[in-house]
This record gives structure tokens, sequence and C-alpha cells, in this order.
């Protein structure tokens, strides 16, 4: 009886629950491109952090990263593996005399906020709450809108109050729009305009193949910094999963072996 019961809640959660997971698939936004990049490959990394510095420093903090570990991750270091703090102090740290120091922005956060109409948020954990194929698209979908105060707009996050900070290295896109036949909740057809493509119109001093990569390299910094030990926790869990194999075999022998003369 209780069995059922049980069989009865769950069937009727999953009735109540599924209704919104159908809402919320069909209130999906624009198609996500897969971002191929390598948390091991340390000169991508290198250079993903020479973009945050170059691009994103000035107004977005890394807060819960400091300068020395992150060289020392990404292999900012000697041949001893002694981290080169001369070399960081120059090139990533532009804030800060300390290298021990977290990263962050000199920008006033009050300033900043009246100026971008929003404080820029801090990027630590932005891989980790986004996902890396959102920031990959969201990167390259800027289009030229004159109506925004940016003069731009995102097809992955429309009316972003960002300025498209990488579109001297991209160039310049414009929004070609399509015409689709939508049905209100009365079934009454309208039309909707959408963006069926970007065209990029003025050319940076990128190609599209050379775009691509330094925005992998960037995602792939910002994957870096929103799990930092990733990578070892990953070499761990094969050996964890391993000893909970064997643990569980001596286990189970160890109690076939006390309960053998009860049965």
């Amino acid at each position: 009886m209780k069995a059922n019961k049980i069989y009865g809640i769950l069937i009727a959660s999953l009735l109540i629950v599924s209704p919104w997971r159908l809402a919320l698939g069909s209130t999906e936004g624009a198609h996500l491109d897969k971002v191929n990049n390598e948390l091991c490959n340390k000169a991508s990394l290198q250079r993903g952090a020479n973009l945050y510095v170059n691009y994103c420093g000035g107004c977005h903090s890394l807060q819960y990263v400091r300068y020395k570990e992150l060289a020392k991750d990404i292999g900012i270091v000697d041949k001893k593996g002694n981290v080169l703090e001369k070399l960081v102090q120059a090139n990533l740290n532009f804030t800060s005399d300390k290298i021990n120091d977290p990263i962050l922005v000199a920008t006033p956060k009050k300033e900043a906020q009246e100026w971008f109409g929003v404080a820029p948020p801090d990027l630590s954990l932005v891989a980790r709450s986004r996902g890396k194929d959102w920031l990959y698209t969201y990167l390259r979908s800027f289009y030229e809108d004159p109506k925004k105060p940016w003069g731009v707009n995102n097809v992955v996050f429309p009316d972003v109050g960002m300025p498209n900070i990488l579109q001297g290295l991209q160039g310049t896109q414009t929004a070609v729009f399509k015409t689709i036949t939508l049905m209100d909740d009365k079934g009454q057809p309208f039309e909707q305009k959408v963006i069926e493509r970007l065209e990029l119109t003025k050319p940076g001093s990128m190609n599209e193949k050379e775009f691509n990569q330094a925005v992998t390299d960037l995602v792939n910094f910002l994957e870096y910094v929103g799990e930092p030990h990733k990578l070892q926790r990953e070499r761990l869990g094969g050996w964890v999963l391993l000893f909970l194999v064997v643990f569980t075999l001596f286990a189970y022998l160890l109690k076939r072996e006390y309960w053998k003369d009860i049965h």
C-alpha cells in the first residue's frame, strides 16, 4: 500500500513538472555553438589571460583568483617552477603592486554603474553559471544596432548593456532578418521578424578563424578561472572510483565471512 502511494506521488510530480519543462524548452534562446577548448593547453590559457587583461579586465574583476596562483597554474614560471613575478607584474597586474592580491578592477563600482546602467559583474564564476558554449557564442554574436546606447545588440543576450569589446578584432556584424508566421494564444496567426544570420560588413584585425581561436582561448581561460583545480579533480576521480570498487569487494567478502555461520 505504501509503495503504491509513493508511486502515485512520483507520477503526480512528473505530471506537474512536465508542463514546466515543456514551457522552459519552448523559450530557449539562440542556438549555442560548441567550443572545443582544452584546459590542459597552457599556451591557450596564457593567450586567454592576455585577452582578459586587455579587453575585459578594465571593467570585470576575478575576485576569487590571485595573480600568483594564476601565473603558477597557467605556466608563467621558470624551469624550477617558481612564478616569474616581474613578468606577471609587468604584463598582467595593472591594479596592484602585490602579486598575492586578487584580480580586481580599478574602475569604481559606483561610476561603472552610472556609465553602464549596471555595475559590470565579476567573471570568476561566469563559465560555470552560464556555460562555456554560451560564452563562446555570446562573444561572437554582437551585431550593429544604432537604437542601442552602445550601438550594438547581441543574438544570445538581447538588449545587453555592454559594448562589443572585441569589435576591433572581429569587425562589425550586421543582422539579416527574416519574417516568420507564429500563432498567438487565441490561435490567430501573426508575423514576426527574427534574425536569420549575421553578416560581417566591416572586417576587423583578425580573420574568422583567428577570431574564433581568440575567443576559444578567452573562454578556456574563464573556464579555468571558474574551477582552477578541475583537471586535478578529474584525475583523482578515477583513483577514487577504483578505491570504491576495491573497498566494495573487500566489504562484500568480509560480510560473507561474518554471516556464513548464521545461515
